[in-house]
């Protein structure tokens, strides 16, 4: 009896066998013959996770497609994948051993983003214009199959930090001190642009047209400047050319003010914070103070509140479609009786008045008010709406900020 057992069994481990052999045999003549499909990405959905001071984690999905009647779940099977923003290499990573079933399935990858990195995305982006190209290679191989199946998406993140801070605006400079009539001097007009970028820092060459309403001269040995992000100091600094500006005069204030790029791991944590002013959202602040040798011959620091500079910075890193319709706001909407545009060329009459307040009739010295660019009504960040040609994937993809230094794991 018990050879009769062994017999049967060993005949039947024997039959199965020469099936799974059969079925490679078969497999291998449909890899050959290309009847099997190489699986696909098809999809990615991103996601910021846990924030710390040195690494942000991205929380990635991929929808892989299999388009074999069987599912594969060996080490054969790989997923990688490369982040490239503005043509710079920023990650790379690859996960092995991907299981796939058959049809569409999720695979999940988490990735350490290095918040030190940010400084040199930021650069990147301010050398571009403000413009930064997100572009993302997904890639699902097999070395059995010998095939692969690549996904390639990009979309544009834009931004305007300084656009708004060119105004032609008439603002007032007072100096509160006893005895001496505000304003003391009007700010005209400011204008602002990107200078010369550095691995370090993003300057912004900035200028003021001041008139001085006033019989008596007035100098301006210092104009400082302190720039925040979210209340994150990024920058500071002041420039102590003298400026001689005469009574009924005008005189242009030139200052570079920088915002320091290896500071900007600290903002970036205070930018991903949903409880500081939203998701992917900023406040930059840029705030003014000079200092002013009155006619007595007294120096006073003045904060130059009416010039401070404020905007919105907000980005989609991974074309989620946030809430980017904010209105841009007007930092010229507000009249001003109290100089002109031109430098006060109507202020003769009333320059001396006791107040201080009015420097010309409203007649005669008209401003602006508030014509400032109308292509600063565009400054929101704009994503790519674009549609991908995968029909697995209906509103686009959404793409992985995976930051190089950064490991995917599962």
């Amino acid at each position: 009896m018990s050879r009769v057992r062994a017999a049967f069994f060993g005949s039947k481990l024997r039959a199965l066998a020469t099936i799974g052999v059969l079925l490679l045999v078969t497999l291998g003549g449909a890899v050959a013959g290309g009847l099997l499909g190489v699986p696909s990405v098809v999809g990615l959905e991103n996601t910021f996770g846990e924030v710390t001071e040195d690494s942000t984690a991205v929380e990635t999905e991929l929808v892989v497609s299999n388009p074999n009647p069987i599912g594969v779940d060996t080490d054969d099977v790989s997923v990688s994948y490369a982040l490239a923003m503005n043509d710079v290499d920023m990650a790379r990573g690859e996960r092995r051993g991907v299981t796939v079933g058959t049809g569409n399935s999720t695979v999940p990858l988490t990735t350490d983003l290095d918040n030190g990195a940010i400084p040199a995305w930021w650069v990147s982006h301010v050398d571009a214009g403000e413009r930064t190209t997100v572009a993302v290679d997904a890639t699902v191989s097999s070395d059995r199959l010998g095939r692969e199946g690549e996904l390639t998406h990009e979309h544009g993140i834009e931004t305007d930090v300084i656009g708004e801070f060119n105004s032609t605006e008439t603002r007032p400079v007072n100096a509160n001190q006893p005895l001496i009539d505000d304003p003391v001097l009007y700010v005209n007009e400011t204008t602002g642009e990107w200078g010369d970028v550095s691995e370090s820092e993003t300057p912004i060459e900035t200028a003021f047209v001041v008139y001085n309403p006033n019989d008596e001269p007035y100098v301006i040995t210092e104009l400082g400047y302190e720039i925040t992000m979210n209340d994150v100091d990024v920058g500071s600094g002041a420039t102590h050319d003298t400026h001689v500006i005469g009574g009924g005069e005008t005189e242009t204030l030139e200052a570079t003010t920088a915002i320091d790029a290896t500071r900007l791991d600290e903002w970036w944590v205070t930018h991903l914070d949903d409880g500081v002013h939203g998701h992917q959202v900023s406040e930059l602040r840029i705030e003014f103070y000079a200092v002013v040798e009155l006619p007595t011959g007294e120096a006073v620091t003045v904060p130059l509140e009416e010039l401070t500079h404020e905007d919105t910075l907000e980005t989609d890193v991974f074309d989620e479609g946030l809430g980017t319709d904010r209105t841009p706001s007007d930092g010229d909407s507000s009249e001003s009786d109290d100089g002109s545009s031109d430098g006060g060329d109507a202020s003769d009459d009333d320059s001396a008045a006791d107040d201080g307040n009015d420097t010309a009739d409203g007649s005669e010295n008209e401003t602006d008010e508030g014509d400032t660019d109308d292509e600063d009504d565009t400054d929101d960040v704009e994503s790519d709406d674009d549609d991908t040609d995968d029909e697995d994937d209906d509103d686009g993809i959404s793409i992985p900020l995976l930051w190089a230094g950064g490991a995917g794991h599962s």
